[in-house]
């Protein structure tokens, strides 16, 4: 696999990369076996980057990330995490934000220095290492927050971002940047800090491609990495529009059926599935690090793999310009 620099730093990642929000038992419980598998093959197509955060299991992704990954020299792999969510000891939980048998901690939103600080400490312990390599500021943005979102605002700007920084001087962290499913947010704090990458969630795919329109080039001049992450958005360019289908965690509209039925008749007239067309489309992509595939099952990741192995033809590519 290709390797790529985030940003100005020392940080390369490889230009595929495993989301770990699947083996925290997102939508279903998997055994600690399974995840360890699903790691290991990832591990064995050549993916030296995975990405985690205390959101996915309320610790558990993390926990099994790091059981696996301390089986590895930490030189080989690239880890992400994420704060802005603090964790802290509670009561065991059949089910929390969509996460099955979660660990048994409490959840609070806190975008202040202390607060970051206090996930990244949290996240250490559970990936068992010393150092991250790339930490992003999670959910911040009216997408999440609502009209909560001004006083998260003002956590962020008035310490956390100089606490970020700080932790990078220390060598706590080697680069940080956002990890959101919005533009807007992206613009806003990019015109006030620097950031070495974001891990954009549905918003540079074959079907929304919002980023193009600003974020792209703002991120160019700035020398800020695009980590592209739902790039199904949400199983829709997965599965097709078929009925049930879903675009941005919600059942699909009828415009949004029409658009995609209208891009897999072009990308099946060209003799390519509509999956492979979104996953070669996230990984040409100009400002495409790296594309995350996030899932448990070994099967859907040989899937995936083998759909990037593939040559497509030119009128595929057409799709995408």
């Amino acid at each position: 696999m290709k390797r790529k620099q985030i940003g100005k730093t020392n940080v390369f990642v490889t230009d595929i990369s495993f989301g770990s929000s699947s083996i925290g038992n997102m939508g279903r419980v998997i055994s600690d076996a399974e995840a360890e598998a699903v790691l290991q093959h990832a591990w064995n197509a050549g993916i030296r980057y995975f990405d985690s955060a205390p959101h996915y299991g309320r610790g558990r992704s993390e926990q099994r990330l790091g059981n696996f990954l301390k089986q590895k020299s930490r030189q080989d792999f690239v880890i992400s995490t994420k704060v802005g969510r603090v964790l802290s000891a509670g009561n065991p939980l059949i089910e929390a934000d969509g996460f099955f048998n979660p660990l048994p901690n409490t959840v609070r939103y806190d975008y202040s220095g202390d607060g970051i600080e206090a996930s990244l400490e949290h996240s250490l312990e559970l990936l068992q290492t010393d150092f991250l390599d790339i930490v992003y500021i999670h959910d911040i943005g009216a997408y999440t927050h609502g009209p909560e979102n001004a006083a998260h605002m003002a956590d962020l700007t008035g310490s956390g971002l100089d606490r970020l920084r700080r932790l990078k001087e220390q060598g706590k962290i080697r680069a940080f940047g956002l990890g959101v499913n919005e533009v807007q947010v992206c613009l806003d704090i990019l015109a006030a800090a620097e950031l070495d990458a974001i891990l954009l969630a549905g918003r540079l795919t074959l079907l929304d491609r919002e980023a193009e329109d600003k974020l792209v080039e703002v991120c160019r001049q700035k020398a800020t990495s695009l980590v592209l992450g739902g790039i199904f958005n949400s199983g829709i360019l997965a599965t097709g529009p078929v009925e049930g289908a879903w675009f941005d965690y919600q059942p699909a509209s009828e415009d949004i059926l029409a658009k995609v039925r209208a891009l897999a008749e072009q990308a099946e007239a060209s003799g390519v599935p509509l999956a492979t067309a979104a996953l070669h489309f996230a990984r040409s992509h100009p400002a495409s690090a790296s594309v995350l595939l996030g899932t448990a099952k070994i099967s859907s990741l040989e899937r995936n793999l083998a759909a990037l192995a593939q040559e497509i033809p030119q009128g595929c590519k057409d799709l995408f310009v």
